[in-house]
């Protein structure tokens, strides 16, 4: 008999939807899949969205962990998803509030599941997630980063230019505009930013089926603050911050990513003392919601890092 497709676009039946309060009491709406109560899970893992993302874009990854046997959580990061509150356009002015609401997280999520506990960031959570390793050293047993950010492509700018402009356009007074113009309908499927994001029309447009139902997910682009709060959070994983994360990480990258900097995912590779990196040459920047081709090679090459690193 033919497996049932995964349905993209719906909660999973068994999964909860909750609010967890934040150490300043923001509202952070969280996904929790348990394992039935007659099953042993595997352990438990949490999952960290990036910039613009939102619970319901990665169910389909979220499935395949608990289809491994694992618990596990996920959630919308502050101005995001169903945590956006009072923040448009997901406008930061500072990293450091995020990666307090991480580590509460971790310490909360660690406290109420079963060991073992791993957690995997995509591109700006892997970069929050990698600050809490290097500034809380949350005792985890593994974790995964996926097109983290930790250098921005602002190809063909230097990066030293980029971030020396951000800071500029934030101290005259344009801190809150848009970085750059995006228009309001959403590009389709064969547009330019499906291309950059994904080589799967049909996972790209399950993104866009959720801006429909829900349409202040969509933040449109950053801001010039957003983008100096980015590049000087970036500046503090310094090469002696990297050298003390002692768990193991696995970074997966995008060689030709377009939004994240690959170089700048080498070079952590090398600084972490515990690191394993992976290379894809055709992703884009999605590589879990890649075509599966990709995807699935990624996702076998996590679960055989887990199994590694994280036994049960």
């Amino acid at each position: 008999m033919a497996k049932t497709p995964f349905d993209r676009r719906a909660i999973p039946a068994g999964a909860t939807l909750s609010s967890w309060a934040a150490p300043d009491g923001w509202a952070i709406r969280r996904l929790d899949w348990r394992q039935p109560e007659d099953a042993a899970a595997r352990g438990s893992l949490l999952f960290a969205g990036g910039r613009g993302d939102f619970i319901e874009k990665y169910l389909e990854a979220d499935a395949h962990w608990f289809g491994r046997g694992w618990n596990v959580t996920a959630f919308d990061w502050r101005g995001q998803g169903g945590s956006r509150g009072t923040i448009e356009g997901g406008h930061y002015g500072s990293f450091d509030p995020v990666v307090g609401d991480l580590d509460a997280l971790i310490a909360a999520w660690r406290a109420d599941t079963p060991g073992p506990h791993v957690a995997i960031g995509h591109s700006m959570g892997g970069h929050i997630l990698l600050r809490v390793l290097a500034d809380r050293h949350p005792p985890l047993d593994a974790a995964v980063l996926v097109a983290p950010m930790l250098g921005i492509n602002s190809a063909p700018v230097p990066a030293f230019a980029a971030a020396a402009t951000a800071t500029t356009m934030t101290v005259v007074g344009l801190g809150r505009h848009p970085a750059w113009h995006q228009d309001e309908a959403p590009p389709p499927a064969g547009s330019l930013r499906q291309k950059i994001l994904t080589g799967c029309p049909e996972r790209y447009e399950d993104e866009l089926y959720w801006w429909k139902k829900e349409p202040g997910y969509s933040l449109g682009a950053p801001s010039w603050g957003w983008l100096k709060a980015a590049y000087e959070s970036i500046a503090r994983l310094t090469p002696v911050k990297l050298a003390a994360v002692d768990l193991p990480v696995l970074l997966v990258m995008a060689e030709r990513d377009r939004l994240v900097s690959p170089d700048a995912i080498r070079e952590a590779a090398r600084q972490l003392p515990r690191a394993e990196l992976i290379a894809f040459p055709d992703a884009a920047h999605e590589i879990l919601r890649e075509a599966d081709p990709v995807r699935l090679e990624a996702f076998a090459a996590i679960d055989a890092f887990f199994d590694a690193h994280a036994a049960p």
